[in-house]
């Protein structure tokens, strides 16, 4: 299983990545793992990343590229791999293309924005110990405290409606475009064309896995 995973911040992706993982024993790729294990590694690609970053620049699309085709190449990859947050461009998606990264599906999970406000706005934690809350969805016996300890929540300055807002534009603008770019592509019938499958990314954690799980057996 040969995956790309799609859909806004907030989405629920994670959570789909750790199933899908499981359930096919295959790797997460996350290019910010693979880039600070490249650069301790001290491999060529993980030099010239680290000169780059070092500088205050942005890591090249052939730098990533590269630091993909090694990861891949490791034997943890031999069952597949999941890509989570990766492409994020056009360009980067041409640049996997061009340089024969297979992937047999594309899985978008599909959440309204609104969805992905109320869900990230609505988060308290306990940052001691790392419970989490949602005032709607599983509030805290006492609001505002925590159950064990009795202590204050947190809100996340990540999780405030204004952050989350700015990530989802960032993503409207910027990723968005993927979901036609590997829909149109799965659609031309091309040879090594991936199948496309969208998922509804709301109600219950085990409902969408399931979803999940049937759309990759399709």
């Amino acid at each position: 299983m040969r995956l790309i995973l799609l859909g806004a911040p907030g989405a629920g992706k994670g959570t789909q990545a750790n199933f899908i993982k499981e359930k096919y024993n295959i790797p997460q790729i996350s290019t910010g793992d693979m880039l600070r294990a490249a650069i301790k590694a001290g491999t060529e690609m993980g030099m010239a990343a680290k000169k780059v970053m070092d500088a205050g620049g942005l890591v090249s699309d052939d730098i990533i590229i590269g630091l993909v085709k090694d990861r891949l190449a490791e034997p943890d990859c031999a069952n597949g791999y999941l890509f989570d947050g990766f492409p994020r461009t056009i360009a980067q998606a041409d640049a996997m293309k061009d340089s024969g990264v297979v992937v047999d599906y594309v899985l978008e999970i599909d959440v309204p924005d609104e969805s992905i406000i109320e869900r990230m706005d609505g988060r308290r934690s306990h940052p001691a110990s790392g419970r989490v809350y949602h005032v709607k969805f599983n509030p805290p016996k006492v609001e505002g405290k925590d159950d064990v300890t009795g202590e204050p929540l947190v809100q996340r300055d990540d999780d405030k409606a204004e952050t989350v807002k700015k990530r989802l534009d960032v993503y409207h603008n910027q990723t968005e475009v993927l979901l036609s770019y590997y829909n149109n592509w799965a659609q031309s019938g091309q040879p090594g064309a991936p199948k496309y499958r969208r998922i509804a990314g709301v109600g219950p954690v085990e409902q969408i896995r399931d979803s999940a799980f049937a759309a990759l057996a399709e």
